[in-house]
């Protein structure tokens, strides 16, 4: 088979053992592949333009990738939402928020953490153990051996399924293990196809290898954007992968099977290609009624008298945090407590910020006009 071949273990199951990249045949570069391909690699360009122009763009960038963190951990069957992620990094606590609303903040950080080690060394197997360390860390599947691939045979299925029943057998330990040096090998020579479509092989042979116990979908998921990043197609992670694959889980399921089954990487790769292309147009919208937004509200805040000086840095702040409290802008404009108060107070009179708890002590403030904006690309 093209996409590798099943053998039956000696324990009586099948388990899938992939062929090496890049596939033998090579990729057909249809008309249609060839348009996708391109569209794709236009629509990323654009994106990254955007993110170019943004001002303060690490401020910016910060709710995307919480975003895809949410869209990544609903795949996986998580219940928060953006917002329930906002209100956790400001303190918020106890029975009013999901109990995964942790499994989410560690995909942001295994984000992060791994951006910021691929400015030291390339994208390896050292450092998705690193990444899947940070995901798993003191979360459900903690328990799973957090940063280290498995030695012992997992399955794909629903609850209940064993080895026998299950929908898809990984490669066992000792075949997983050559086949994750073949990927590493192939995740460097980056020279044999176009960028997008080495992008989309290594994620399908990442999910298929399935090398870790568990959290093998977000972190194949946090791969793609890595990989873009690292060959330097996007300056920054603005780009979601995770909203399309949501919207078609089935069909994501579904594609992945037909290349093991019937090594039909051609329909993976349009799927994928498909995705990109959508997903950074979407990106790329929503980064230009980010600039709009901030415009339209620096001039509010322009008039502003109390606090003047103090007023652009928290507007920009509420990028980063559009759940804010005056604890948190305190910390992080570097003033008094009462002065962050009453700015964030002056804020709500110009209905830039709405006010959440009703509470005269330890309120809460909601940049609303900027959570619409990532309400309306799904995930909540």
């Amino acid at each position: 088979m093209r996409a590798g071949r099943y053998i039956t273990q000696l324990e009586g199951y099948r388990a899938f053992i992939p062929a090496p990249l890049p596939p033998d045949p090579p990729i057909s570069m249809d008309a249609e592949m060839v348009s996708l391909l391109s569209e794709a690699d236009h629509a990323l360009g654009r994106l990254d333009g955007v993110a170019s122009i943004l001002p303060n763009p690490d401020l910016f960038v910060a709710t995307y990738v919480r975003h895809e963190a949410v869209l990544s951990s609903q795949i996986e069957g998580t219940q928060s939402s953006l917002e329930d992620v906002l209100e956790f990094e400001a303190g918020g606590k106890g029975s009013d928020l999901p109990r995964d609303v942790e499994e989410v903040v560690n995909y942001v950080r295994a984000m992060n953490h791994g951006l910021s080690r691929l400015k030291e060394f390339p994208l390896s197997l050292r450092l998705i153990r690193e990444i899947h360390a940070e995901l798993l860390r003191g979360v459900r599947g903690g328990e799973k051996d957090p940063g280290n691939f498995r030695r012992t045979q997992n399955w794909i299925g629903p609850q209940g399924a064993t080895l026998q029943t299950a929908v898809f057998v990984p490669p066992p330990p000792h075949e997983m293990t050559a086949a994750l040096d073949n990927m590493e090998k192939f995740l460097h020579e980056t020279e044999l196809l176009p960028a997008l479509v080495h992008c989309g092989l290594v994620h399908a042979q990442f999910e298929t290898i399935h090398p870790f116990i568990d959290g093998n979908g977000r972190v194949g998921r946090l791969l793609i954007v890595f990989q873009l990043c690292q060959r330097g197609i996007l300056q920054r992670p603005l780009l979601y992968p995770s909203y399309y694959l949501k919207a078609r889980r089935t069909e994501y399921y579904d594609r992945l099977m037909a290349v093991r089954n019937d090594g039909d990487w051609e329909g993976w790769l349009k799927f994928f290609l498909k995705g990109v292309l959508e997903a950074s147009e979407s990106a790329a919208n929503t980064a230009r009624a980010i600039l709009t937004l901030r415009e339209s509200h620096r001039a509010k805040v322009s008039t502003i008298r109390r606090g003047a000086g103090l007023a652009p840095r928290l507007l920009d702040l509420l990028f980063e945090h559009p759940v804010m409290t005056a604890r948190l802008a305190e910390k992080l404009l570097g003033c008094a407590y009462v002065t962050a108060g009453n700015l964030l107070e002056q804020f709500e009179k110009t209905e830039i910020v709405r006010e959440t708890t009703g509470f005269k002590r330890n309120r809460r403030y909601r940049y609303e006009p900027l959570l619409r904006l990532f309400d309306a690309v799904g995930g909540q």
